[in-house]
Order: C-alpha cells, then sequence, then structure tokens
C-alpha cells in the first residue's frame, strides 16, 4: 500500500486477504507500533548492513511521522521511541488506503496471484477472484508479501518462491522476534515461575538487549527475549541479568551488615520477585542465614543473578514469530530503487527482503521506507 501510493496512477494491489493491512491491524495490541524515532541502520539485521541505508535516509521516520500527523492521528510514546496510535491501528490502516485513493490506485481483496511470468514488455500476472481466472499485462511487479511469520494471518513464503522462479538467491529465513523454549529439564524449573516478569539484561553471541522479561509456561518471552532471538542460534545460551542497574556485590554485602539474621532467599526477595529469589537461591546452592555467607559466597550469589545462562532448545517458530529473519539476497537488488539488477521492472519490498529490524516499529519504518523507495523508482521509470 505504501508503495502503491507513491508509484503514481495505474497501480493494482493484490492482496489474498479478506481485508487490508490485517499485521497492521493486529500489531501493537491493536494501536500499531508504527515507527520508532530513534530508527537507524544500526537497529536492522541483514547479511549487508549497509544496504538498508539509502532508503532509510531517504524516506525516514519523522516523514512518516508527518504524514500521520496530516491525516490527524493522535499518537504517543509508549517506551523507547516507539510511538503507537493513541486510538487504533486501523487509524494506520485508513492512512494508507487514503493515500493509494489519492493517486488512483486500485486494491483487490480475496484475490490470489496463481503465476507471475516475464514478457518482452514486462510481466504477465494471472490471478484468481471468486473462481474467475485472469490475466494481467505489466511493466513492474512488486513482491510485498512479507516472510512465513504468523501463518494464521495468511503468511506464505510466496515471495521466496517468486524470487527462487526468477534465479534470485535467499538469505536462509528463520523466525525472529519470537519467545524463546526449553527443554523439560529447565522447564521443570522455570513452570513454577510462570506469569513473573522482571526487568533484565539479556545477551547472546556478543548483543545485549535491556528490557522486560517474562516467563511462561513454555519458556522465556518478553522483549528482552523477544529482541535477543534474532541474535539467537541453536546450541547458544542466552545469559540474563536480573539486576542489571545494580551493583549486586554491594548490595548483598550491606544486606549482610545491615540484618545478617535473615535468610538468603528471603534478602534476595528485596531484590527480585520472591519466587524468583527462591529459585535462584536454590540454583545457588546457598542457604541459612546470610551472616554466615563468606565473600565468595556472596560473589557467587551475584553472579548467579547477574549471569544466570540458560540454554534453549528452540523458539515458538513463525506461529508465534512477529518477523522472519533472512530473505531476498540484497546483493541481488538495487538500495536506492528495491529493484532486481537483473530483472528490470520486478521488485522486492518489506520483511520479504533479507533486512529485519528490532522490536518497538523498527520493520514498519522498513516497510514505509522500502516502499517508498521503489514507488519513487517506479514512477520515475518509463511505462
Amino acid at each position: 500500500m505504501m508503495c502503491a501510493a507513491h508509484a503514481g496512477p495505474g497501480v493494482l494491489v493484490i492482496d489474498h486477504a479478506k481485508a487490508p493491512g490485517e499485521k497492521i491491524r493486529i500489531s501493537g495490541g491493536g494501536r500499531c507500533n508504527f515507527t520508532n524515532m530513534y530508527a537507524a541502520p544500526e537497529n536492522f539485521l541483514s547479511q549487508n548492513p549497509h544496504f538498508c541505508k539509502s532508503a532509510l535516509s531517504r524516506y525516514t521516520q519523522w516523514d512518516f511521522i508527518d504524514l500521520v500527523a496530516q491525516h490527524g492521528i493522535a499518537y504517543h510514546e509508549k517506551t523507547l521511541g516507539q510511538l503507537f496510535c493513541d486510538s487504533s491501528a486501523k487509524d494506520i490502516i485508513a492512512l494508507l488506503l487514503a493515500e493509494m485513493e489519492k493517486v488512483g490506485a486500485e486494491l483487490r481483496l480475496r484475490t490470489s496471484v496463481l503465476s507471475v511470468a516475464k514478457t518482452e514488455s514486462g510481466f504477465s500476472v494471472e490471478i484468481e477472484q471468486d473462481g474467475t481466472r485472469e490475466t494481467l499485462n505489466c511493466a513492474n511487479v512488486v513482491i510485498a508479501t512479507g516472510g512465513k511469520s504468523i501463518p494464521k494471518m495468511g503468511a506464505t513464503g510466496f515471495g521466496y518462491q517468486i524470487a527462487r522462479q526468477f534465479g534470485l538467491p535467499l538469505i536462509e529465513t528463520r523466525p525472529a522476534l519470537v519467545p524463546l523454549t526449553f527443554g523439560e529439564d529447565i522447564m521443570a524449573d522455570l513452570k513454577p515461575l510462570a506469569g513473573l516478569s522482571a526487568p533484565a539484561r539479556v545477551s547472546c553471541n556478543g548483543t545485549s538487549f535491556e528490557e522486560g522479561l517474562l516467563m511462561t509456561h513454555r519458556g522465556l518471552s518478553g522483549p528482552s527475549i523477544l529482541q535477543i532471538s534474532s541474535y539467537w542460534r541453536e546450541g547458544d545460551a542466552v545469559t540474563v541479568n536480573l539486576a542489571p542497574e545494580m551493583d549486586v556485590k554491594t548490595t548483598l554485602k550491606a544486606k549482610r551488615q545491615e540484618n545478617g539474621r535473615r535468610q538468603v532467599s528471603t534478602v534476595l526477595g528485596d531484590l527480585l520477585p520472591a519466587r524468583l529469589a527462591q529459585h535462584l537461591a536454590g540454583i545457588s546452592g546457598l542457604s541459612g542465614n546470610i551472616a554466615d555467607l563468606a565473600d565468595t559466597a556472596l560473589d557467587h550469589l551475584a553472579a548467579t543473578i547477574t549471569g544466570w545462562s540458560l540454554k534453549p532448545n528452540g523458539s515458538e517458530g513463525y506461529r508465534t514469530a512477529e518477523v522472519t529473519l533472512g530473505g531476498v539476497n540484497t546483493d541481488a537488488l538495487s538500495s536506492k530503487t528495491m529493484q532486481a539488477k537483473d530483472i528490470p521492472g520486478l521488485y522486492f519490498i518489506g520483511e520479504v527482503v533479507d533486512v529485519t529490524g528490532w522490536l518497538g516499529g523498527y520493520n514498519f519504518q522498513w516497510a514505509w521506507s522500502s516502499g517508498w523507495a521503489a514507488g519513487q523508482a517506479i514512477q520515475q521509470r518509463p511505462a
């Protein structure tokens, strides 16, 4: 829809869904985290971290924020630069539909694409709507089908299929921004903690995120876990610091000095939720009065709180993943136009491309920026 709004007249958007922008509608708890004030190339993962720079610098978060303001949509910052609609995510869908209508772009829902073929003058696209097949001839084809995430919303690997058909290489895809799961040995200890949340700094493979962490019946979730899931790989451990803003060693030694008769788990309960405090006291192997613990024991306890290491056995997969990591290899695309280098008129934008943002509005900004870039290029390209 963003691309169509900028590509000029004569654009047809084909969507197999019953309603437009369904992923927008469900995002952000129904209020759509439509961009992030701090969006920058370093907030995106790709085999080529430089690819996203062109589109993001030419159509920025401030450009989209201006568009939101022009449409009279009230919004607020929730945290860390994340901007949400005050009312409803449907406001963003209405904005995009209005922008499309302004340029005369058409939208067809409940329509399937059966095939895309190259012709001498452009492309031939066979579609089906309500059992009726039709062949369309066009100068340009834009693949904006997203990844495999949330299949119940209609997500498929269609975009990757088209890329393979035209010989474009793919970067292996995997679920991202997704809760992590654990084996029965770890879950036996974690399940009693289900429902607990706490601020945490979660680290893996040299990257850390400091946000909320949530214990679930299947493993770990919350913003910090969703963020680190994009960097986690099978076999890796994640390290959880449950007191990222505290000098835990100094605090524990002060607690020992203040009232040494208190139990270790009780003292930890001053710093953490009670059930979590008891669990960490248990896995540290320390008990009794805190006065009975030597400095080395307190150091070990502090290390347990700030360096709790857990090895996931997997993730919840595409079923709950917010985005798909990997996709169409950016080496095959122009970073300025999003056009396939060897196939004039064929464009790939958004999540289907190997550009994946952090949690917090970054993936929407990539949709707006890459859609704008392709739309501008199509508008300027000879028909």
